[in-house]
C-alpha cells in the first residue's frame, strides 16, 4: 500500500499538476474564510472520504487545522483543471476549484 502511495505521489509531482507554491493570494488578500467557504467546500465534496475515523482516507480532512495541515496536497488533488479529487459525479464546479485553490493559496483563513 505504501509502494502505491508513493508512486502516485511521483507520478502527481511529475505530471504538471498545480502547485500551492505557484499560487499567488491576490493582491491585499481573500474574502474567502473557513467560515464562509472552506467548511461548506469541505463537508460537500470532502469529508465523506476525508472524515476521519468513519471515512475511507486516513487522512482526515474535518478541521481548518488539518486542511491547513495538509493546503499543498488538497491543492495539487482538487484544483487545476484535471484534478483527481473528489471522485465521482458531484464534482465541485470550476469556480468553486477556483475558490479552492485561492483561499488554500492565502493561508486558508
Amino acid at each position: 500500500m505504501k509502494r502505491l502511495a508513493f508512486a502516485l505521489l511521483l507520478v502527481s509531482a511529475c505530471s504538471g499538476a498545480p502547485k500551492l507554491e505557484d499560487q499567488a493570494c491576490p493582491p491585499g488578500g481573500t474574502t474567502l474564510t473557513y467560515a464562509n467557504f472552506g467548511k461548506a467546500f469541505v463537508d460537500g465534496y470532502c469529508v465523506r472520504c476525508h472524515g476521519g475515523p468513519n471515512g475511507y482516507s486516513s487522512r482526515a480532512l474535518n478541521t481548518v487545522e488539518s486542511i491547513r495541515a495538509s493546503a499543498a496536497r488538497v491543492y495539487t488533488n482538487a484544483t487545476g483543471d484535471n484534478p483527481p479529487m473528489p471522485p465521482g459525479p458531484d464534482d465541485p464546479t470550476p469556480e468553486e476549484r477556483a475558490k479552492l485553490a485561492e483561499w488554500l493559496a492565502c493561508g486558508a483563513p
